[in-house]
């Protein structure tokens, strides 16, 4: 009798012991469901299916975009104190924490695309490189010898900061806490006020200044020209912008240079010798305004199909999967009414 009873006491116990775990099973499946719709992209979990890869559009902006109207459009969805550098490490830690972020676009507040979505996808993951604009900058006055030995002049390089990351190079930009640190203490802008600007140039003293030709047609100076005389002694100052140094740099520094694609995607007007317009002189590039806005400019930047790097003696032809393409997805600087004109002139697409 005592066995019997023994026996069913041990049968509850199983019973009640099976009950409990499958009940602690749907709850923890249950809890589970619950964390993937409430947080689906942001949550550190693991990928369980998959997920077209995405791609993170960082925009640098001083406090709203002027024209997100027009990127409204391009993605056809709602919209709902740091150095620039400071900021690009920022936007991409924060970009990171989606693991289906594979590249990583840094555009202005001033920027247009140029094709459609669908376009610019492919464009732009049809390759596994990064897409940087990066040579070797030989001008004297900007590299700080105080950099060396962590940051040698052979691994010193110039371009435009608008690039797009793959995510290794992204992650290696977030991590870095060798030459980030050696930027923020001898990488520093010489201050130059509008007084000391020289107010016109002879044509040849504009074109010894140019780093690069862009198209075979016509010169255009990069984005991140900043060569005008200054009123300084420049065996004590050192003209170093930052954030047009500071990806190019660390990348040769790290040894991935093979893994990119020199160039911008993004493209930018210098031909300040040609503009009448006092606003449009001096260092920054010229803005597009509501009368430039036309289908024949947005044309012409879709034309161009190589860029030509003066310091290096090298022309880079524009391909994409293989094939010759435009080089430009992207370009600046547009007004708002300027970027509207453009948007209603249906020429933004393929």
């Amino acid at each position: 009798m005592k066995r019997r009873t023994s026996f069913q006491n041990r049968s509850q116990q199983k019973w009640k012991s099976r009950l409990l775990f499958m009940l602690l099973l749907c709850l923890c499946v249950g809890s589970f469901i619950l964390l993937l719709e409430s947080n689906p992209p942001t949550m550190n979990l693991p990928i369980l299916f998959a997920q077209k890869p995405k791609i993170a559009f960082l925009f640098i902006a001083r406090n709203r975009l002027p024209l997100d109207f027009v990127w409204d459009v391009f993605f056809q969805i709602d919209w709902g104190e740091a150095s620039m550098i400071q900021a690009e490490r920022i936007l991409l830690q924060k970009a990171l924490v989606d693991h289906t972020n594979e590249r990583f676009v840094f555009l202005s507040d001033s920027c247009i695309p140029l094709y459609n979505f669908s376009y610019t996808y492919d464009y732009i993951m049809s390759t596994p490189t990064s897409f940087v604009d990066s040579f070797a900058d030989t001008k004297e006055g900007r590299y700080n010898p105080k950099m060396h030995p962590v940051v040698p002049v052979n691994n010193w390089r110039k371009g435009s900061q608008w690039v797009v990351l793959n995510r290794k190079h992204a992650e290696t930009v977030v991590k870095d806490e060798t030459v980030f640190p050696v930027f923020q203490q001898h990488c520093k802008c010489v201050q130059l006020f509008r007084e000391h600007i020289p107010k016109k140039k002879s044509e040849d003293q504009q074109d010894s200044s140019f780093d690069r030709i862009i198209s075979s047609k016509r010169k255009s100076l990069p984005e991140f020209w900043r060569d005008q005389p200054f009123p300084v002694d420049t065996s004590k100052e050192h003209n170093c912008i930052p954030d047009e140094h500071y990806i190019q740099t660390l990348l040769a520094q790290e040894g991935l240079e093979k893994e990119i694609t020199r160039r911008s995607l993004t493209h930018t007007a210098w031909d300040l010798s040609v503009s009448k317009d006092n606003e449009r002189r001096g260092w920054h590039p010229v803005t597009y305004k509501f009368s430039d806005a036309t289908s024949q400019l947005i044309h012409s930047i879709k034309e161009i199909d190589n860029i030509f790097y003066e310091t290096e003696n090298r022309r880079e032809w524009c391909s994409s999967k293989g094939k010759p393409s435009p080089c430009f997805l992207f370009a600046r600087k547009f007004t708002r009414p300027a970027a509207s004109r453009i948007l209603n002139l249906s020429v933004l697409g393929t």
